[in-house]
């Protein structure tokens, strides 16, 4: 202790305090979630309620038990509300009790996942594994958790960069080389896809986006085109995007056309499946996902279909060596030893740009050890047969429409009226503040679509009535008041 005899330890003086308040947390998160359907699904922050968090910053302690009855007066009633069945506004899983204990226990453990020799690096590289098996990658397949797609496209990008360009662009750049590289992508593929061609250097307007179809699904013919009138003109196409899961409706591309193509043109071949590819956790449906295991890299999310509370994106790639090539480097203080802490085979940092790493994979493999592969399987097709039953019921009503395709758990609609696209916009605030459920907004075919995006393993059919019943309400009294 020091000379002053204050203990500078952030450990507590007294362990049975810390284990009461520690139980009342936990108990009342287990409250919280077992009763989330008798909850709104979100509710706005009231002025006092933001202006409690807003304070200077905290110089002297406070007891635990205050700071969590703040937590609980001020932050959890008014979450976005993803937990909830009746949560439908975009593609969010629920997450699990048993997810919520397992990223207790990685927070207890703090370990770093950047490498060294220890357990929850072996346990993640399990996790890798697993997913190589699930999408029938090669053994020579690897991969590392992120925190989502987004960076995992980013990775997928710069790695198939590596590939085009070799590994001297590292240190020469792109520009040095006097290659211009050219990608493509659908119409309906996801914003982070423009934003990863930014920062890896290369510019949005090296990707061609290319057209969809009536399913919303790349045009292989415009494609093809694409890539032809590229090379054409001196340019050096490198990168075929695929995805499985729009964002906007949950369309599918032809994965096998893509990936011959992919093969014939020589070029690296990524899949966005940010929630879709879990799709293969369902027999029924993965059958949809034919050529995903042709991919070079696959992009997806644990915590979306898998149920993993956040974070815990994935990246998978054909041939670990293009990871190694793209990420590793030396350094003095990272050096291996063949004994001790220092030990250890497979370092993620070698892989990826993080050296400081949270334990994702403990999340991940307790939710498939705990609940098992088939039941989150079954889960996925659930929701899959609630969209059919949300469309179905749709084209039931003639105050309603069908604003696209329904290939998975998507559906996008619409009040019938002179005025739909504001009425729309307008029946999703109110049905917000109203919170029984939330579904989100998007644009299809250039109209305002209300889109329901069912992925929660708590949903049930009595939520997609209530959304339904809650719209045409909705839409009859905005229709009363224009006819007053």
């Amino acid at each position: 202790m020091p000379e002053s005899g204050f203990s500078t330890s952030l450990d507590p003086v007294d362990w049975g305090d810390l284990r009461r308040d520690g139980h009342r947390m936990l108990d009342d998160m287990f409250d919280h979630m077992e009763t989330l359907r008798k909850q709104p699904v979100w509710r706005a922050p009231p002025p006092d309620r933001l202006s409690g968090i807003c304070e200077a910053l905290p110089r002297e302690p406070m007891p635990l038990a205050d700071v969590h009855a703040q937590f609980m007066r001020s932050i959890l009633p008014y979450s976005s509300g993803n937990a909830h069945p009746g949560f439908m506004g975009w593609v969010q899983g629920g997450g699990t009790p048993v997810g919520m204990l397992a990223e207790m226990l990685a927070a207890g453990m703090n370990a770093n996942l950047g490498g060294r020799d220890h357990m929850a690096i072996e346990v993640e590289r399990q996790m890798v594994a697993w997913t190589r098996d699930l999408f029938g990658f090669p053994g020579s397949a690897s991969g590392l958790f992120v925190t989502g797609t987004s960076a995992a496209n980013f990775i997928g990008v710069l790695a198939a960069r590596t590939r085009a360009a070799g590994p001297s662009v590292r240190c020469r750049g792109l520009a040095a080389t006097g290659r211009h590289l050219t990608a493509y992508a659908s119409a309906a593929v996801h914003g982070c896809v423009s934003r990863a061609m930014e920062m890896a250097g290369l510019g949005r307007d090296q990707l061609r986006v290319i057209p969809v179809d009536a399913d919303h699904r790349i045009r292989i013919d415009a494609l093809t085109r694409a890539i032809t009138s590229d090379r054409a003109n001196g340019l050096e196409p490198f990168l075929l995007i695929g995805t499985a899961g729009t964002v906007d409706v949950g369309a599918i591309d032809d994965l096998s056309a893509l990936a011959d193509l992919a093969e014939a043109e020589q070029l690296h071949f990524h899949i966005d499946g940010a929630f879709g590819a879990l799709a293969m956790l369902a027999p029924e449906l993965a059958p949809r996902l034919a050529g995903i295991e042709r991919a070079d890299s696959l992009a997806f999310d644990w915590h979306k279909w898998g149920q993993v509370p956040y974070d815990a994106g994935f990246l998978l790639v054909r041939d670990g060596e293009w990871l190694r090539q793209t990420f590793a480097a030396d350094a003095a203080y990272l050096r291996r030893a063949e004994r001790g802490l220092a030990g250890g085979d497979w370092w993620p940092c070698d892989h990826g740009p993080d050296l400081s790493r949270g334990f994702r994979a403990l999340k991940t493999w307790f939710t498939l050890k705990t609940y098992g592969a088939d039941a989150i399987g079954r889960a996925i097709a659930e929701t899959v047969s609630l969209a059919r039953m949300l469309a179905a019921r749709v084209a039931t009503e003639p105050e309603l429409e069908l604003l696209g395709p329904v290939p998975l758990n998507i559906v996008c609609f619409g009040y019938r009226s002179a005025d739909a696209d504001r009425l729309n916009a307008s029946i999703v605030a109110d049905l917000h503040e109203a919170g029984r459920v939330a579904p989100s907004l998007t644009t299809v075919g250039g109209r305002t679509a209300i889109r329901a995006a069912i992925v929660n393993h708590r949903t049930a059919a009595e939520d997609v009535d209530a959304l339904v019943e809650s719209v045409l309400a909705l839409g009859r009294a905005a229709r009363s008041r224009l006819a007053a």
